[in-house]
């Protein structure tokens, strides 16, 4: 009986040192995290910034976005500026730091964009507004990128719940984290995402003079 737990207990450890060592050399990996260590490619995105700005003032960029649903009877698309960069998921070291080729470039084609409140209720046309995909394309090299997208469509503006915020003068508003998911490949072609976010609040605002 003695020799057959004894049998039992050694393969048990045995097992456990071998996961020990495989964590171990995934945690020592330089300057990388488990999130950006999955897939295969050489280099992942780094989202440095998301802004947002009204589609009546396109170039006025703020950190939080105020949706005007409906602006002086006309109503615009909102947009989102992304700014982007690259990084090695082998860094080199302090000395010798590696340095991002044509290669490890990474080209964004496609973007997600999906609306979450902190209070849970997150029925789409009912809480809040459909999520949706679209289309931009940058290439992000060693020096950077940014993306322009649009944040919040003409087509929300005139659905539920937006549409039952017009006329209400401001007094009534939805507020609500729009999680933005990019999607791109490097340049032997591997799959690469990356999310940002950024704060929406939804209301009738007083028109701009």
């Amino acid at each position: 009986m003695t020799m057959g737990i004894r049998s039992f207990v050694r393969p048990f450890y045995a097992r456990g040192a071998a996961l020990a060592l495989v964590a171990g050399a995934l945690v020592s990996a330089p300057g990388c995290t488990k999130a950006q260590l999955e897939g295969q490619s050489s280099s992942y995105l780094i989202v440095d910034s998301v802004l947002g700005a009204r589609g009546d003032e396109p170039d006025k960029d703020a950190g939080v976005l105020d949706s005007d649903v409906v602006t002086k009877g006309s109503i615009y698309a909102d947009i989102g500026r992304v700014t982007l960069r690259l990084g090695l998921k082998d860094p080199g070291t302090a000395q010798n730091p590696a340095v991002p080729t044509s290669a490890n470039f990474i080209t964004v084609t496609r973007y997600h964009v999906k609306y979450l409140r902190s209070d849970g209720r997150n029925t789409q046309g009912v809480d809040v507004p459909f999520e949706f995909d679209g289309g931009a394309t940058v290439t992000v090299t060693g020096a950077g990128g940014e993306l322009v997208v649009t944040l919040v469509r003409v087509q929300a503006k005139l659905e539920s719940p937006l549409k039952a915020l017009v006329n209400l003068g401001g007094s009534v508003a939805i507020t609500t984290i729009a999680e933005i998911t990019l999607y791109g490949k490097d340049q032997a072609g591997r799959d690469v995402s990356v999310k940002g976010a950024i704060t929406v609040n939804f209301a009738d605002f007083a028109d701009p003079s």
